[in-house]
């Protein structure tokens, strides 16, 4: 279906399963929703709305190319709520999908009866993961690790076109474990992510992070943050300082998985959400 934005701009929204509503915010940045998938099968007692964020997925590029920036976005959430009649709504933001459904939830914080996030990001709040690295290291005995190692050094400082070819070489530590279910996963990506959407994604120089922090404290949804223990995007210890900043917040580990976690581990993935919404 399509949902008209309060500029105009339509946003669509993909429909899987049954049961209360879930409202879900892809990340990316620029991803189409349709990586998540049944988030495990999740849609097996919810519905699944997943929302493809603007530009991305069936979701046209706005004419206003700043309203792409993740702050914004907030406000398309918040439209789409309203649509669905979801009052309160359950909301599940992935990675850089995250911080959009955080500032969603702290600018309305009556229309969030509980938050999921996971593998969320907190660049964007002002601090980077400090235990990457450790998390790569776990790796070391994989036979993919060396090549993956060397992109990894290189990508820093790699121009934009060699970088995305790095980030295909680095996809291995996206998950955990790299078999063919998740390689497959991993190639969708490259059908799914709108460039102008991810370069968009980016706020401009008037953005605060330091505000966009203190804001969490007015969420007055209950939150889980699910991480994946062998997450080298965007690690695990992030859980920790999300948790000291939240009202109501608890944390949930996935042995085994990586930044998508539904995908390496569906199961453990789907209890521990499915427990925490029910």
């Amino acid at each position: 279906m399509l949902i008209e934005a309060r500029d105009g701009t339509p946003l669509a929204v993909h429909d899987v399963g049954g049961g209360p509503g879930v409202l879900c915010v892809p990340g990316g940045p620029g991803r189409a929703s349709a990586y998540l998938e049944n988030l495990g099968g999740l849609d097996d007692t919810h519905t699944l709305h997943l929302l493809d964020s603007r530009g991305s997925g069936d979701s046209p590029l706005p004419a206003d190319r700043g309203s792409l920036a993740f702050p914004r976005l907030a406000d398309d959430v918040e439209d789409v709520r309203v649509a669905l009649g979801l009052d309160p709504a359950d909301v599940l933001g992935h990675s850089a999908g995250c911080p959009v459904a955080l500032l969603h939830a702290a600018r309305y914080p009556d229309a969030v009866r509980r938050l999921v996030l996971v593998t969320p990001s907190g660049r964007p709040f002002g601090w980077a993961a400090d235990d990457l690295e450790t998390i790569r290291g776990l790796r070391a005995v994989e036979p993919w690790y060396a090549e993956v190692a060397e992109a990894a050094e290189i990508a820093p400082t790699a121009n934009h076109g060699l970088r995305r070819e790095l980030d295909r070489v680095m996809r291995p530590l996206w998950y955990g474990r790299w078999d063919e279910r998740t390689q497959a996963h991993a190639a969708s990506a490259d059908e799914q992510v709108s460039l102008r959407a991810a370069a968009g994604y980016v706020p401009g120089p008037d953005y605060d992070a330091g505000a966009a922090l203190a804001s969490l404290k007015d969420i007055a949804a209950s939150v889980l943050v699910v991480v994946g223990e062998l997450d080298a995007l965007t690690g695990v210890s992030v859980a920790d300082r999300f948790v000291e900043v939240l009202n109501d917040a608890t944390v949930v580990v996935i042995p085994g998985a990586g930044h998508f976690p539904w995908v390496d581990q569906p199961d453990a993935f789907r209890e521990a959400v499915a427990t925490f919404l029910d």
